[in-house]
């Protein structure tokens, strides 16, 4: 059994930061491809930022220059740090990881709610 453990979500206002984290326990032989997306209501979950295991990393077009996702292999954990957070970066976010247990899966963490509001 696997699971996918998003945290650190919140409320802040808009120019504040957060870390987002995501941790893949349970029956974890090797990780591959890790990435956050979001889903705002009514819109369709999208990529925000992805890093392979070798840490290569690609961010959609609303992310560039504001967050940055990293890696620590040895934990199978990612990290999104979020700067200068918009009303428009309010979403549900969740991790995806492609992982190896008793055979290659895709799996989602459960999300975590991130609001930016004055």
């Amino acid at each position: 059994q696997v699971q996918l453990v998003e945290s650190g979500g919140g409320s802040v206002q808009p120019g504040e930061s957060l870390r987002l984290s995501c941790v893949a326990s349970g029956n974890v032989r090797a990780v591959s491809a890790m990435a956050f997306y979001r889903q705002a209501p009514g819109n369709l979950r999208e990529l925000v930022a992805g890093i392979s295991n070798g840490g290569s990393t690609n961010y959609a077009d609303a992310a560039k220059g504001r967050f940055t996702i990293s890696r620590d292999n040895a934990k199978n954990t990612i990290y999104l740090d979020m700067n200068s957070l918009k009303p428009e970066d309010t979403a549900v976010y969740y991790c995806n990881a492609e992982i190896l247990a008793d055979r290659w899966s895709d799996y989602w963490g459960q999300g975590t709610q991130v609001t930016v509001s004055s």
